[in-house]
């Protein structure tokens, strides 16, 4: 349950709360009924539509990032460790501190380091609660003053931050394991029951933020949809709905199959120029989606000048936008943007394969390539499929990039609630909400089958 506001966009869940929380909400008007309170003026209440309201909002959808990470290594310190601190005389609290938490600093370091590059891409958030930000910034200027000079030097600047999250994350991971390695001799922590005051204080401390991050939200635009529902379902949502899933699909399907290939070419003949090559690839997923869009929107839009030029020079017509202003860009984007998900988890997928059974088939006289189908896709399909479906709802949730790349009246699920919500119709905004929510449920229950299954793997192998 903890990872459920995963499947809550950012933007999603500060709508939700700006209806819930604002003047005519439910809370302040339980408030003024209990108290006897009239106008805003009678009391306080902290205005949502702030950068600590800003702060809150990314914490509650984010904070998972961190929990899976730090739970993972958690679990895996072997409480031979632990009981080597007590030994010394350390108390629990101590034995924490100094042993347990320097040993997860580093998976904490990576998910603050992807909670970070999570906040430096939101554009959806920061805008509604007019928080200026680098990303709103951004494309203010891109949009809004039409200079795509100014756009692309806030883009510099941001790739800046960028890569020193990258570093960071590196460091990381290479500090986890040489921590991974120092315990060969594993032994599972044992559970502890909690009882009474303590188990009550452990579940509330739990299902708050199941609560402030998931259920409340889901509640309000789920309320919303009920009152809303004739005017937010329309023929023109089913196309926004259609355009996301088409777009998010055709993503996911061109990302699943670059990493495939890429994977297996790296299996079959390895290489330090080939790993290079697929480290730069996966580098997309660090950029914030309004980067992304200058880089790609500058070449393409070159391109576009250069052939259009030519055309006019030598048969005097106009060949138009081919690349930039298309769906073809927004699709560019999602690939490149969330290629290093899909490769990642192939990869793992891959790896899970014995070598043997390539030799296997080559002495039967199987090509790679048949190999790769008879033998290697029936194992591999579920990661596969799993792939696909993450890839597909976090394209079906990215809003900087398509909101910058799309073509002129072509609108998303995310484009479409974006400016249903900067417009304050937040009504007619909740059903396409609440349908983002929905989809991002999936790989939620996915991840959450997949770490149960981890877990049990891990007691089995011990026992």
């Amino acid at each position: 349950l903890l990872l459920l506001p995963l499947a809550m966009p950012a933007y999603v869940i500060a709508y939700a709360y700006t209806d819930f929380l604002e003047f005519a909400g439910p809370v302040q008007g339980l408030m003024r009924t209990i108290f006897g309170w009239q106008t805003a003026r009678d009391y306080f209440f902290p205005e949502i539509r702030s950068l600590g309201g800003a702060i809150m909002m990314m914490g509650l959808v984010l904070y998972p990032y961190v929990y899976l990470l730090a739970r993972s290594s958690f679990l895996e310190q072997s409480v031979n460790v632990l009981e080597a601190s007590r030994t010394l005389g350390r108390g629990p609290w101590r034995t924490f501190s100094s042993v347990s938490l320097p040993t997860a600093r580093p998976a904490i370091a990576i998910g603050v380091s992807l909670a970070l590059m999570e906040t430096l891409n939101d554009y959806g958030t920061v805008d509604f609660f007019a928080v200026y930000t680098m990303t709103a910034g951004l494309v203010d200027v891109w949009l809004g003053m039409g200079s795509l000079a100014g756009g692309a030097q806030i883009a510099t600047t941001m790739l800046v931050f960028v890569v020193l999250l990258i570093m960071l994350e590196r460091m990381s991971r290479r500090h986890q394991k040489l921590y991974q390695q120092a315990g060969s001799r594993y032994k599972p922590l044992p559970a502890y029951r909690l009882r009474g005051a303590k188990a009550a204080a452990a579940f509330l401390v739990c299902a708050l933020p199941v609560l402030a991050g998931f259920l409340i939200p889901v509640a309000v635009l789920g309320r919303l949809t009920l009152i809303y529902f004739d005017r937010a379902w329309t023929p023109e949502f089913q196309l926004y709905v259609f355009n996301s899933v088409a777009l998010s699909a055709g993503a996911a399907a061109i990302a699943l199959a670059i990493a495939l290939f890429v994977a297996y070419s790296r299996r079959l003949h390895g290489g330090k120029l080939l790993a290079f090559g697929t480290r730069v690839a996966t580098l997309g997923y660090a950029v914030p989606g309004a980067v992304l869009a200058v880089g790609i929107l500058v070449p393409f839009a070159a391109f576009d000048n250069a052939v259009d030029a030519l055309l006019r020079q030598t048969l005097g017509i106009s060949s138009g936008l081919l690349l930039s202003g298309t769906v073809g860009a927004v699709l560019f984007a999602y690939v490149v943007r969330f290629l290093a998900i899909a490769m990642g988890q192939v990869e793992s997928s891959l790896e899970k394969v014995s070598p043997s059974m390539d030799m296997a088939a080559r002495t039967l006289g199987y090509r790679a390539g048949q190999t790769l189908v008879r033998y290697h896709l029936p194992l591999i399909r579920g990661g596969m499929l799993t792939t696909a479906m993450i890839v597909f709802v976090d394209c079906m949730k990215e809003l900087p990039a398509t909101l910058l790349l799309r073509p002129f009246n072509f609108d998303t699920l995310a484009t479409h609630v974006y400016e249903f919500a900067s417009d304050e119709m937040l009504g007619e905004a909740s059903l396409g909400s609440l349908t983002i929510v929905g989809v991002g449920l999936i790989p939620v229950v996915l991840l959450s089958r997949m770490i149960s299954r981890t877990r049990q793997t891990l007691g089995e192998s011990v026992t």
